[in-house]
């Protein structure tokens, strides 16, 4: 892809964790990197442009419009796009990098959308070369890179219990928001699309792989009252440690949300059951989707006090180890300097050789943990014995 005209292509720069990710990009891109600012409205773009000052591409893309995509993905080596709900916005947008052999990363935490895109576009990316590389963001790096990084505290080829444990302060932006609402909305379709899935996606034999769930309660392990969580975060960890046998031969994960006590966790697991319900219901859902309306986030100080610790704690063989993931601005400050760092990873690091639908772990690993860390992503061993 030499001939391509950006190494990096931006679509959906002028939205609200778009323009964070274009800001970082602008004040972190090596030098030499060919980037650009995509989306509907070529004026803002070229606004944003002149804010940043900075000399990047403008291209004009239409998500909606399939031959404007496919000239996108045509133009770049790496396309970031940060337009969401994705399950709404964003097949397109997949399937042209697959066509392209474009290397495509996003930030989104909606399992249907993942699944549909393996079923419909994996084989062409495996095809073409391509390199689609969902949840580049809060969801799902800390589980998935903190995962893999804790595998290589253990010995090898011994079975792995792991358990990850999140504690966190931060507001959600109205993007995030409306993509849960719609996630909760179409767990029915989510179910069959995960069904389907499963029934086409190899799977090795000869190891045993597998999510758990957990239960509600005071974990002595964590020291806190846990709730599990049921994001995309603990699929994508599963996902990596099916692709790479350092996982060892029998590997188990459980994703927590931990907090200091039970009546937080009694409030959030009743708000979490109240808010499912209701967005069942369609003139309910659009009433909770005004309190956080898209294109809407967190202010500057509210994010100058974000904060994230997501810790593991795993046992494998006869050594424990517990690791931490942790950084301010989880969700937006971080999620865009994650973006971003997966698209210049991909762009610019020497990488295994792989293609199609691949996670974080499988698809950059060490060196994507590496550029993190350098941007104040820390991933640490707190215990090992």
């Amino acid at each position: 892809m030499t001939d391509r005209q950006f190494d990096v292509v931006l679509l959906g720069a002028t939205g609200f964790t778009g323009s964070l990710t274009a800001e970082y990009l602008a004040t972190h891109a090596p030098a030499g990197t060919r980037w650009a600012l995509a989306g509907r409205d070529g004026g803002r773009l070229r606004a944003l442009r002149d804010r940043l000052g900075v000399d990047a591409g403008v291209v004009e893309a239409d998500v909606a419009d399939a031959s404007s995509l496919r000239r996108l993905a045509e133009a770049g080596r790496v396309l970031i796009t940060a337009v969401g709900p994705y399950i709404r916005y964003g097949e397109g947008v997949v399937a042209a990098c697959a066509e392209a052999g474009t290397d495509y990363v996003d930030l989104t935490g909606e399992p249907e959308f993942v699944d549909l895109t393996f079923l419909r576009h994996h084989a062409t990316a495996v095809r073409t070369g391509a390199r689609l590389v969902h949840a580049c963001g809060f969801d799902a790096i800390p589980a998935d890179l903190g995962a893999f990084f804790t595998v290589q505290q253990l010995p090898e080829g011994q079975p792995i219990r792991m358990r990850g444990y999140l504690s966190i302060g931060a507001l959600p932006s109205g993007g995030t928001f409306d993509s849960a609402l719609t996630a909760l909305a179409r767990w029915r379709s989510g179910t069959v699309a995960r069904a389907r899935r499963r029934r086409v996606e190899p799977v090795d034999q000869s190891r045993r792989v597998r999510g758990v769930s957990g239960r509600p309660g005071y974990d002595r392990t964590a020291g806190a009252w846990v709730l599990p969580l049921p994001t995309i975060d603990p699929q994508i960890v599963v996902r990596s440690a099916r692709a790479l046998d350092r996982y060892g031969p029998d590997f188990s994960y459980g994703h927590f949300v931990a907090l200091g006590n039970p009546l937080k966790a009694a409030a959030l697991g009743t708000g979490a059951i109240g808010v499912f319900a209701l967005a069942q219901v369609p003139p309910a859902r659009r009433a909770l989707s005004r309190l956080r309306p898209p294109g809407s986030g967190p202010t500057p100080q509210q994010r100058a006090k974000a904060w994230f610790r997501l810790r593991f704690v795993a046992d494998g063989g006869d050594r424990r180890v517990v690791t931490e993931v942790a950084a301010a601005d989880p969700a937006y400050g971080g999620t865009a300097k994650m973006l971003a760092e997966s698209a210049l990873c991909l762009a610019h690091d020497p990488l295994p050789s792989n293609a199609g639908q691949v996670t974080t772990a499988v698809a950059m690993g060490d060196a994507l943990r590496a550029r993190l860390d350098a941007a104040g992503i820390s991933f640490r061993v707190v215990e090992s014995r």
